[in-house]
């Protein structure tokens, strides 16, 4: 798969978070739950109750990228496999703004969004596999399938590097 990625130079020339709509009205626009707080409710390994507004309390997810275990939603970031800002390096800078709503809330794939600890989805910022891995030794497999997914999913293409690294591993 990794050898399908088209491989071009990313420019991340006129970037702006903004420019992905992200954490709309999800999945069901009636149920009062945005997109972070639906991914929340399908990754829990014990489902929290949902309160009005869709307000979770209890419950318990398990961020594999640090092989964390997580009772506290408020602990954790909605990642974007693919960060929003390497999506725009990668292609993302062409599209419509409706389709960058459409990335920033894909719950299409269940790899696009993942649940991890605020912790590593912060140390991951918006770099690529060439610049950070997850921590736990048995989530290299996996995350690096779920970014290559990701990236052909929405036609994305890799750097040199990006692709060096997904090969190598």
């Amino acid at each position: 798969a990794v050898s399908r990625l088209p491989v071009t130079t990313e420019d991340r020339t006129g970037y702006n978070r903004d420019s992905f709509r992200h954490w709309n009205a999800g999945l069901n626009p009636t149920d009062g739950c945005n997109t972070r707080a639906e991914v929340l409710i399908s990754e829990a390994v014990t489902a929290p109750a949902v309160g009005a507004r869709c307000a979770l309390t209890g419950g318990s997810w398990w961020s594999y990228y640090d092989d964390q275990t997580v009772t506290s939603a408020g602990s954790l970031d909605i990642d974007h496999m693919v960060p929003l800002a390497e999506a725009w390096d990668s292609g993302a800078s062409d599209w419509t703004p409706q389709r960058r709503e459409s990335y920033a809330n894909d719950q299409g794939q269940p790899s696009s969004l993942v649940a991890v600890t605020a912790r590593s989805n912060r140390q991951k910022s918006d770099q690529d596999p060439a610049q950070w891995l997850p921590p736990a030794p048995d989530a290299l497999c996996r995350y690096l399938s779920e970014w290559t997914a990701t990236k052909l999913r929405w036609n994305l293409t890799a750097d040199e590097a990006e692709q060096d690294r997904l090969f190598v591993l």
